[in-house]
């Protein structure tokens, strides 16, 4: 059975452009790294307001955000929302090295967003990059208070 998720892990979705964003500038060379030779396209942003610039400039190439969900300046969901409403078919990936903490929660796992809870594998990325581009999205609904 082993072999069969390697089969399929050796062939990503075709062509898929990922805006990667975190403002830490090693997980973003390593994200990078990691997925450039699986024949994903990776564009770097080290900040919300970045991210949106370079999306305006590029939205009908990127299918898919991997943000941080706690960053300095605008969160992850909060960039997730803004994106999502200038292209409502973008997939979105969380990820987070605080998978208890409270925002974690209630703004990713509690809305049914996926999340990839850092330290993670090339395989543990490249998995749940595939799941996202593959039907989930962001859900916008927002929770009550």
């Amino acid at each position: 059975m082993a072999a069969l998720s390697l089969v399929a892990m050796d062939k990503p979705t075709p062509n898929k452009t990922i805006l990667v964003v975190d403002d830490e500038p090693e997980i973003r060379k390593l994200v990078s790294a990691m997925l450039t030779p699986h024949g994903y396209h990776i564009i770097l942003a080290d900040t919300g307001e970045q991210a949106i610039k370079l999306f305006r400039k590029q939205a009908k190439d990127i299918d898919l955000l991997l943000t941080d969900v706690v960053a300095p300046g605008m969160a992850g969901p909060t960039l997730a929302e803004q994106l999502t409403e200038l292209k409502p078919d973008l997939r979105v990936l969380f990820m987070s090295g605080y998978d208890n903490r409270q925002v974690v929660q209630k703004y990713v796992v509690d809305k049914g967003s996926l999340l990839l809870t850092k330290p993670f594998t090339v395989k543990q990325l490249r998995e749940k990059l595939e799941e996202a581009l593959k039907g989930r999205k962001l859900t916008n609904s927002s929770s009550p208070a």
